[in-house]
């Protein structure tokens, strides 16, 4: 019962700062909407900054953070710190080493680059998002090392810097774009400057607290130590598995490219709604429970794996499923309160609401996905998700075509493609989980998740008749739409908490203000 409470406090902190982080970063697309609106500029730095991106992805959020778990926790449960110290020491002398090498290659080649992901750029935003991609690569270097550092911290269970640092990052963002932008030939690069200051103060976070655990990087000239060996063995799958991921994203910016001005960015500003209740909530929720899981495995304890599994997925369905739900309903006026903006106009807000329904249909399949990976990973089994991505990468590649090109559904064809291979990847990893795990799923778990799809959609009709009093076409702030996004996105949360709790749900009890009848 303690670990448990103590395993609610830990996701609190890190789901709170989440949260901020989130609504910081909102606020930093609110400043960028406003700015630069949604055209070539936009669609040259969005393209630009994530070729750099894609390769944080692999090392961060889960990726090299979710694979030094296992490997450095091993160490740890046997108590030997010292050998854990070397590990880490041999870890990031080889990381550095790869790090300076990849971002060498970044800015020499990024004109190959950006064609592999934007062949369609005409040639003026092609030009700058070359300019770019030269400026912001070596952020790849500095939330590499932060994301080493971030599997260090969560192993000894601190999970206070990697979930602030993000914050940092935001501001740094919307620091430069505000004091900059106007004093630069080129506008847009003060966002780039923003990301590389940003991504040094990540990095300088965590490495305070590193010092503070006693688990500071180092350099050191003993390379072929076990655990990098292991990492090796377990990082080449990923490394492929993190491929297939990120040649989703480049074919649907490739087949953006081709569409209209601004359809880059409207996928965008969609998915960086999409984003924010599976940072709040699925990654949070992965980055707490991770080491617990590596720990059940280690033990090979797979009973208390498979409990403590269908718990995370349990709570993370019971709130990414309304969330789902509410900003398909809210889609239109959240793009208008939060994007529409000096530059970014009413067209833009229905174009990324459009996206934003595509992408909303897979959200609970992509929160299930980011739960369930790291479990693999726990089991030190990289090899099964890469298998199941691969596949689904070519569903998406499909259904994008098909929809966005041969159905003319253009930005929410490639959305919508996105979510069928999302629930595609979700169902087969859950699949094979339970089948590896001697089958912990139940019928309670399914008749779980119809409840709460029921409850959901009650809610939806709710917050729809609560938004539908307000107009959502009209630029800029005002007092009035802050109190009807307030009083619909009330409404739906104070509602689904009482029928959760009518229909038995004991999840709605894990939250202070639900109390017990």
């Amino acid at each position: 019962m303690k670990k448990r409470e103590d395993h609610k406090r830990k996701w609190g902190l890190v789901s709170s700062l989440t949260f901020l982080s989130r609504i910081i970063g909102y606020l930093r697309d609110v400043v960028v909407a406003a700015i630069f609106g949604a055209g070539f500029q936009t669609d040259a730095f969005y393209v630009a900054f994530r070729i750099p991106n894609l390769l944080r992805r692999l090392f961060a959020e889960g990726s090299l953070a979710a694979i030094f778990v296992p490997v450095f926790s091993e160490y740890l449960e046997s108590g030997d710190r010292r050998g854990a110290r070397d590990a880490l020491r041999s870890s990031f002398t080889v990381l550095f080493i790869i790090l300076v090498f990849v971002v060498a290659l970044g800015v020499i080649f990024s004109p190959w680059l950006v064609k592999i992901f934007a062949y369609g750029f005409n040639q003026k935003t092609f030009d700058l998002a070359v300019y770019l991609n030269r400026l912001v690569f070596p952020y790849v270097l500095f939330i590499s090392l932060t994301a080493l550092a971030m599997g260090v911290l969560n192993s000894v269970r601190h999970f206070f810097a990697p979930a602030f640092s993000p914050v940092l990052f935001n501001l740094c963002i919307i620091a430069s774009a505000l004091f900059f932008y106007k004093e630069l030939e080129v506008p847009v690069v003060s966002l780039c400057f923003g990301v590389l200051c940003g991504g040094v103060l990540q990095l300088l976070l965590h490495l305070f607290y590193l010092h503070r655990k006693k688990f500071m990087f180092g350099f050191t000239k003993s390379l072929n130590h076990p655990a990098v060996r292991k990492l090796a063995l377990l990082m080449f799958p990923q490394l492929f598995g993190i491929a297939v991921y990120n040649l989703n994203i480049l074919v649907n910016t490739q087949y953006a490219s081709f569409m209209s001005s601004g359809t880059v960015s409207y996928l965008y500003f969609a998915e960086r709604i999409i984003e924010f209740p599976l940072g709040v909530v699925a990654v949070s929720l992965a980055t707490v429970t991770l080491p617990a899981l590596s720990g059940y495995a280690a033990r090979e304890d797979y009973g208390g794996f498979g409990s403590e599994y269908l718990r995370l997925l349990r709570r993370m369905l019971f709130i990414i499923v309304p969330a789902m739900v509410g900003i398909i309903v809210l889609r239109v006026p959240l793009c208008n309160f939060l994007y529409q903006h000096g530059q970014f106009d009413y067209v833009a807000v229905i174009n990324t609401s459009q996206a934003i329904l595509g992408y909303g249909f897979g959200l609970f399949a992509v929160g299930g996905i980011r739960v369930t990976v790291p479990a693999f990973f726990a089991l030190q089994d990289t090899k099964t998700p890469v298998k199941i991505a691969f596949f689904c990468f070519l569903l998406n590649a499909v259904c994008g075509f098909v929809l966005g090109f041969v159905f003319s559904l253009d930005h929410f064809g490639l959305a919508l493609a996105s979510s069928i291979s999302s629930v595609a990847n979700f169902v087969l990893l859950v699949f094979l989980l339970n089948r590896r795990m001697g089958g912990f799923l139940s019928r309670d778990v399914i008749l779980f998740s119809l409840k709460v799809f029921a409850l959901s959609i009650v809610m939806g009709f709710a917050v729809w008749g609560v938004a539908g009093l307000s107009s959502w076409s009209e630029t800029g702030f005002s007092l009035q739409k802050m109190l009807s996004m307030v009083a619909s996105v009330g409404a739906g949360v104070i509602l689904y908490f009482l029928l959760a709790r009518l229909t038995g749900i004991k999840e709605a009890e894990i939250f202070s203000f639900v109390k017990k009848g």
